[in-house]
C-alpha cells in the first residue's frame, strides 16, 4: 500500500515571524495547556516526542521543501529524513519552520544538499505542487491535521494506532452502501 502525503493550509495567514498560540486562539475559549496535555498523552502513548509550544508558524515553505524532497525519489534520492527533521523542529523544539535559515540548517542536518534547498525555497520550485495539494485537501473536505483518507473514508486528528488500523481494514473489507 502506498502512502502519499498531501499538504494542507492549516493557518496560511500566519505571518513569517509566527503567532502566539494565545493570539491564535483568542476569543475561542480554548485551554491551551489542556490541549497540550491531551496531545502529549496521545503522543506519549505512541512513543512519539512532543514538546510544549508557545507559537504557531507558517509552514508553507516547509511544505514546499518536503514536497520537493519527496519528488527527488523519482531520481533515486532519498531525502525523506527532512520530514522527521521538520516534525521535530516544529512539534518538539518549537522552531520557526517558516524561516529560511532554519530550513537550511534542518536540511543540512537531514543530509540534503543545502544549495539545492536554498534554491527550492528561494525560487519556490515546489509551489505549484503544494498548491495542487492544497486544492486536493479542499476537495477531500479536510478541515484539520492530520487527516487520514483511505477508500473514501477519513479520520481527522491525532488517532491511536487501532483507529488507523480499522481505517486500513475498510480497504480490505469495504462496507457496502446503498446508492439507490
Amino acid at each position: 500500500m502506498e502512502v502519499t502525503l498531501i499538504h494542507f493550509p492549516l493557518h496560511p495567514e500566519t505571518p513569517p515571524h509566527g503567532q502566539s498560540l494565545e493570539d491564535l486562539f483568542a476569543g475561542r475559549d480554548m485551554d491551551i495547556n489542556a490541549m497540550y496535555l491531551r496531545m502529549k498523552g496521545l503522543m506519549d502513548a505512541e512513543g512519539l516526542e512532543y514538546g510544549p509550544r508557545t507559537h504557531t508558524y507558517n509552514s508553507r515553505l516547509a511544505q514546499e521543501l518536503g514536497k520537493w524532497a519527496d519528488q527527488q525519489a523519482a531520481s533515486g534520492k532519498d531525502y525523506s529524513a527532512i520530514h522527521d527533521a521538520l516534525y521535530r523542529a516544529y512539534f518538539v523544539d518549537g522552531q520557526n519552520i517558516g524561516d529560511v535559515d532554519a530550513l537550511l540548517e534542518l536540511a543540512e542536518k537531514a543530509g540534503l544538499p543545502v544549495e539545492d534547498v536554498r534554491n527550492v525555497v528561494s525560487a519556490r520550485i515546489a509551489k505549484e505542487a503544494v498548491d495542487a495539494d492544497w486544492e486536493k485537501s479542499r476537495q477531500y473536505g479536510v478541515t484539520g491535521v492530520p487527516t487520514f483518507v483511505a477508500g473514501g473514508y477519513g479520520l481527522v486528528g491525532a488517532q491511536p494506532y487501532d483507529a488507523l488500523e480499522q481505517l486500513m481494514l475498510t480497504l480490505e473489507n469495504p462496507i457496502a452502501t446503498d446508492k439507490a
